[in-house]
């Protein structure tokens, strides 16, 4: 029986780092040092971090770009030029013309989640793709309870982050705040002034919301996002009930920019195909409705140089012109640096930043070098370039550098190394994943729980790392049950769904290339190092008893002269498998 090879969490704790050379100079004439070359190993360390998972293409691409001092500048400046990838046309082209009797729009959102895993695996725009999945799971909108029927409004949200992952965070705040989608998941839409006499009054759920998870957080921090605290020693808060209303007031009369109140009203898709939805627009920016609007002052946030006087919003403004000083006062608070700035980094680089690290990004976030605050592409750049993303760790900092990848950048780093695809080209069907993707790993494309994301960033296993201090986010989704799903997933994956089984399989059904790890099945150390190769950058990224261990299992499928064609197969599936679901593969160094 193939005993299932379980993520053991102690050993996510303990991988091993890696080092570095020197340099030298001429004795009869001064000469620059000699810059070395990017190795496989940290093309894949980098790809890893920036991508939605390394492949050895795409790292000998990133080789070829020139010594370390500048490939992965070059690299990161050619992707930040990329477009967009969307999902919002796949959307539109599924919408049936005319409508079937019984038609539910929920099941457009299956057309989203297809896009999103094509652009995932396939989209050139490798860097702006995961960096707005990074985004996704800070500013959350989930098909999840209200948005089930808005598929159009939740695939243009995703895309609103793509396109504006480079951009300006001012920018991005603001259409994050009037774009339909979270203007329903969070209430604001249709958000209305306190009417006297009855128990109406503005809700509060968005202005709440963005303040906590989107821009400045609950405590009080320090540039190097440390946190403040008061001479008790308990953090300082960053806002009050007074402020969360007055922010609440300041955001009152935004409504659909196309009511149902207009029959004419359509919605015109970018592909051009005629779509009537529901009667209104759901990707057009949210339309101010002023007698809906609360006119008097409110209460904003205090801080040093706040543009405000006291952080009052003077009485009598326009809904348009209250929703910018709101705005404003939020995204000019000196938190929304750091605490951007670490969530970016434990979404990319590493779960336990230094402060210094923190303090280096936020710093690019305050000032990019040419005065502007909140340029995002300076900031991946920043966070991508630091010496603690570059560097392999080493002695004392490799328990606590890195981080877990999370489950579904594990898929997609295992598909697009082993070239995943299917009969129809399809890659996100249900029928892959045992009763859906959320179901085999916890989370799935615009399918969070909550607007907390899949798991905190705070989270915290009890035992060894809280005791540290430390914190493991993506460990809130290592439970059992998901450890044991994705393990069978793996299993499947690599037994069943290969090349090999592709007559056999539906046309929907994803398998994977393993051509070349048959071409060396016959010798063990050959066929773990190809598939270490394949998917760790090489084969000095494996523990020692990993690959023993591997080798002894491929090993007890004995080859004779007339079994090769049925023991190869399940030689390279052994190894797929029990590297796949390894430690040394679930960690990102």
């Amino acid at each position: 029986m193939r005993v299932a090879l379980v993520v053991c969490v102690a050993a996510l704790l303990v991988s091993c780092g890696g080092g570095g050379g020197g340099s030298g100079a001429s004795f009869f004439a001064p000469t620059a040092a000699t810059v070395p070359s990017v190795s496989k190993a940290e093309a894949y360390r980098f790809l890893n971090q920036a991508t939605f998972g390394a492949t050895e293409a795409d790292a000998a691409k990133l080789i070829a770009l020139g010594d370390s001092s500048n490939a992965y500048s070059r690299w990161i400046d050619a992707e930040i030029a990329k477009p967009a990838s969307v999902q919002l046309q796949a959307v539109e082209l599924a919408y049936p013309n005319p409508v079937p009797t019984g038609f539910s729009v929920a099941t457009l959102h299956a057309n989203r989640a297809e896009q999103w895993f094509y652009n995932a695996m396939r989209g050139d725009d490798q860097l702006r793709q995961r960096v707005a999945f990074a985004l996704s799971e800070i500013m959350v909108v989930s098909q999840v309870g209200t948005l089930i029927n808005y598929p159009f409004a939740t695939a243009d949200f995703h895309d609103t982050l793509a396109r504006n992952a480079f951009a300006n965070f001012r920018v991005l705040i603001e259409q994050v705040s009037l774009h339909p989608a979270m203007g329903i998941y969070l209430n604001m839409l249709g958000n209305q002034k306190a009417v006297a006499g009855t128990n109406l009054r503005p809700d509060e759920n968005y202005a709440r919301e963005m303040m906590q998870l989107f821009t400045i957080g609950l405590v009080q921090l320090n540039i190097d996002g440390t946190e403040k605290k008061d001479a008790s020693g308990q953090p300082l808060p960053t806002y009050t009930q007074d402020i969360i209303e007055g922010f609440a007031r300041a955001m009152t009369g935004w409504n659909w920019s196309c009511p149902t109140t207009r029959p004419t009203c359509t919605f015109t898709t970018t592909s051009g195909q005629f779509a009537p939805v529901f009667g209104y627009n759901q990707v057009k920016a949210l339309a101010q409705y002023a007698p809906q609007h609360e006119t008097g002052t409110k209460q904003l946030l205090t801080y040093s140089g706040v543009a405000l006087p006291n952080g009052l919003v003077p009485a009598n403004q326009t809904g348009e012109k209250d929703l910018q000083d709101a705005l404003d006062n939020a995204f000019n608070h000196p938190n929304v640096g750091p605490f951007i700035a670490k969530q970016l980094i434990q979404k990319l680089v590493t779960s336990n930043p230094t402060p210094a690290y923190v303090q280096r990004v936020a710093e690019k976030f305050n000032n990019d070098g040419s005065g502007v605050r909140g340029n995002l592409a300076a900031v991946v750049k920043a966070i991508l370039l630091d010496a603690e993303a570059r560097n392999a760790p080493s002695g004392s900092a490799t328990a606590t550098a890195g981080k877990l990848k999370e489950p579904l950048l594990r898929l997609t780093q295992f598909w697009r190394a082993y070239g995943a695809t299917s009969a129809s080209g399809k890659l996100g069907a249900a029928r892959n994943f045992s009763g859906g993707a959320f179901n085999v790993f916890g989370e799935a494309p615009g399918q969070s729980p909550s607007v907390f994301n899949f798991y905190s960033p705070f989270y915290a296993p009890p035992g060894e790392i809280a005791n540290a201090n430390l914190v493991a986010p993506e460990l809130q989704l290592s439970t059992e049950y998901l450890v044991a799903q994705q393990a069978n997933f793996y299993y499947t994956q690599a037994f069943a769904r290969t090349h090999m089984q592709a007559a056999t399989l539906t046309a929907d059904d994803v398998y994977i290339n393993v051509t070349d790890e048959l071409g060396v099945a016959t010798d063990s150390e050959a066929l773990v190092n190809r598939v270490a190769e394949r998917l760790l950058g090489g084969s000095t990224q494996l523990s020692t008893t990993l690959k023993n261990e591997t080798k002894a299992q491929i090993e007890r499928t004995a080859l004779t002269a007339t079994n090769q064609s049925t023991a190869l197969p399940i030689r390279v599936a052994d190894a797929i498998y029990m590297i796949s679901t390894s430690p040394e593969f679930a960690l990102q160094r």
